[in-house]
């Protein structure tokens, strides 16, 4: 286990394997920041934005769609990076911004929302097609996050983050539709092990959640139960995601926010993005198909 670069985020999120260019991309969500680095040349870029940014992914047709403060947006251009709004559909709660997102399978954009004020469950996930229709899906929680599918599409997992929560879901997903049905319990973090934050699937099925606030990632099976439970020596690890040329590394962010200097000198990983070697592969991520 080690980090893959000096690179210490507020508050990191969201990594991404871009298998074309074998380069991982994050955000900072603090510093308006999305990250890419080459893991074999250690080259390292940063594009730098004027808001708060949650989540992204590549286009099909080039540039990122985002999910902002502001709501959903694409980069057309990643040398100069305008956002160009799609959609604002929590402008009337200007304390909401977006959080998790990826694509399903067929290439819809779904990225929830959180509450920061941390005062009610306004939290949503919200699915955007490639002709940019935009409905609400599922959610109404504290903090949108986890968000996953498993290797055939059939099973879409979500999770909310909150200590008042910290439950893990799973929901039956047509792919061909977009819809969500029979949402049920999946997985309870047990007191003590952390707070479920972001999330990924292995090509085996299984799904894998970084615990804020409890240094560990947990590996659930497709039954919800519970396979490894791998220790950290970061705090507030926040996404794991696959990558590597065979995409057996496990990478994930991690947050720094809150920490005081003397503890951040004596504790140097916080904030680091880890990479671990792992016997699995993971999913190749989808890019949104509009």
């Amino acid at each position: 286990m080690q980090a893959i670069s000096a690179q210490r985020d507020q508050l990191g999120e969201c990594p991404r394997w871009h298998a074309e260019t074998q380069t991982l991309w994050w955000v900072d969500i603090l510093q308006h920041q999305i990250h890419h680095h080459h893991p074999a040349s250690g080259a390292h870029g940063v594009i730098q934005l004027e808001e708060e940014i949650g989540c992204f992914i590549w286009r099909k047709t080039g540039g990122l769609i985002v999910g902002l403060q502001s709501g959903l947006a694409f980069i057309d251009d990643l040398t100069n990076p305008v956002l160009r709004p799609i959609a604002a559909p929590e402008a009337d709660k200007p304390w909401q911004r977006f959080n998790d997102g990826r694509c399903d399978p067929a290439g819809r954009f779904i990225a929830g929302t959180m509450n920061g004020r941390k005062d009610d469950s306004y939290g949503t996930f919200y699915q955007l097609d490639a002709a940019l229709n935009l409905r609400q899906l599922v959610g109404k929680s504290w903090t949108c996050n986890g968000l996953a599918f498993s290797p055939d599409g059939k099973t879409l997992y979500w999770s909310d983050t909150p200590i008042q929560n910290r439950n893990i879901y799973r929901c039956d997903y047509d792919v061909e539709t977009g819809n969500v049905s029979n949402q049920q319990l999946f997985f309870h973090v047990p007191e003590g092990m952390g707070r479920p934050d972001g999330a990924t699937v292995d090509s085996e099925g299984n799904y894998w959640s970084a615990q804020y606030a409890g240094s560990r990632v947990l590996c659930i099976s497709p039954q919800g139960e519970l396979l490894r439970n791998i220790e950290l020596p970061v705090t507030n690890p926040t996404m794991p995601c696959f990558g590597g040329p065979d995409l057996k590394t496990l990478y994930i962010t991690s947050a720094s926010q809150g920490m005081s200097e003397e503890h951040l000198a004596a504790h140097p990983l916080e904030g680091a993005v880890l990479a671990i070697p792992m016997d699995v592969a993971g999913l190749p991520e989808v890019a949104f198909a509009g």
